[in-house]
Order: structure tokens, then C-alpha cells, then sequence
């Protein structure tokens, strides 16, 4: 699974339901939703 930072919890929680993305200028990133409160997390970089 994938860390993140989840802003609403202020700590690093492990996505759920994770989606490897593009960003506009090429580089991957990776979006999910946070398993405590269900807020979108987002980290760059895969």
C-alpha cells in the first residue's frame, strides 16, 4: 500500500483504493482516500 498525508487527520495514513495518475507536465502521481475519515489523498510521485 501507499503512504500519504492526509490534511482533515494531520498525519501519514495508508491509502485505500489507490490510482496511479499522470500530472499535466508527465511526472506520476498517486490519488486515494483515506481509510479514517474517507477525505482524498494525493501524493507526487508515485
Amino acid at each position: 500500500m501507499t503512504e500519504g498525508y492526509c490534511v482533515k487527520c494531520k498525519k501519514k495514513v495508508e491509502m485505500k483504493d489507490t490510482q496511479k495518475v499522470t500530472l499535466k507536465n508527465g511526472k506520476p502521481a498517486t490519488k486515494g482516500i483515506c481509510p479514517d475519515c474517507g477525505t482524498k489523498v494525493f501524493r507526487i510521485g508515485g
